[in-house]
């Protein structure tokens, strides 16, 4: 799975063969340059979710509900649940945590017909809350918590859940468990899937990185030598050259400059 906000990394990621692709909230940071995914709207995910799905169209995709669209009421998140998913074409819809409005509307949109993925452990809608980007499950009490919550979403009807930023024994733990696949964000190799960040994965536009990404190549700097590369040769005239224009072979009805 890969998280990609745009048609062209959709396109390829559909063309490597990615499984999934995931239109994250992260693209309120990653592509919109906001400190959190707080700020990200329904319609920021339904402009990135339609782009998403004209560059993957045979690629399973699923689309985040943003920040506080599935917490007021269980008529209002699948009213907004509903609204997401039909203008983005999705195939999924992801809610992240859990409550018992988030619990009675994953019955009611899965029975409607909207499978929905869970997400656990490091949460990024409710940063203020956990009081930064931190490492979950690491006491008793709070593993329990998790273990339990996994359960209940799988109970109220969740295709498969994400796991982010939790130690790997509660990862392989909570995949044992469960019937569903589970998909880590740096909950360790044991969870049956894995899912990253387009931008990440590629080192594109990124400053720093989580302990649990690997950088597959660095494009920031191939980027970069192309733009500097251009620069210099405008700037020299030796960008366009004759090959790179366009040509009439009558000039005669030109004036005289």
């Amino acid at each position: 799975m890969i998280s990609t906000y745009d048609y062209p990394s959709a396109k390829l990621a559909q063309a490597a063969g990615i499984d999934m692709i995931l239109v994250g909230d992260s693209l309120g940071m990653v592509a919109l340059g906001y400190n959190s995914t707080i700020d990200v709207t329904i319609d920021d995910m339904i402009h990135h979710g339609k782009a998403v799905r004209r560059g993957a169209k045979d690629t399973f995709m699923a689309v985040d509900m943003p920040f506080m669209t599935y917490h007021s009421s269980v008529e209002d998140t699948v009213k907004q649940g509903a609204y997401l998913f039909q203008k983005t074409q999705a195939n999924a819809l992801k809610l992240e945590g859990f409550n018992p409005i988030i619990e009675q509307a994953i019955k009611h949109m899965t029975a409607g017909g909207i499978p929905i993925i869970g997400h656990l452990g490091l949460t990024p809608q409710h940063i203020n809350v956990l009081s930064g980007y931190k490492l979950q499950a690491k006491t008793k009490e709070s593993i329990q918590d998790i273990i339990q919550n996994a359960k209940r979403l799988e109970q109220a009807g969740i295709a498969c859940l994400v796991l982010e930023c939790i130690p790997k024994e509660v990862g392989n733990f909570i995949t044992n468990q469960l019937t569903i696949p589970t998909i880590s964000i740096g909950a360790g190799p044991d969870c049956d899937g894995q899912v990253l960040v387009y931008h990440d994965i590629l080192q594109y536009g990124q400053a720093s990185f989580p302990k649990f990404v690997k950088n597959y190549v660095n494009l920031d700097h191939v980027i970069e030598e192309g733009l500097t590369q251009y620069i210099k040769e405008v700037k020299a005239s030796h960008f366009p050259n004759n090959d790179q224009s366009y040509h009439i072979e009558d000039t005669s009805f030109l004036p005289d400059c």
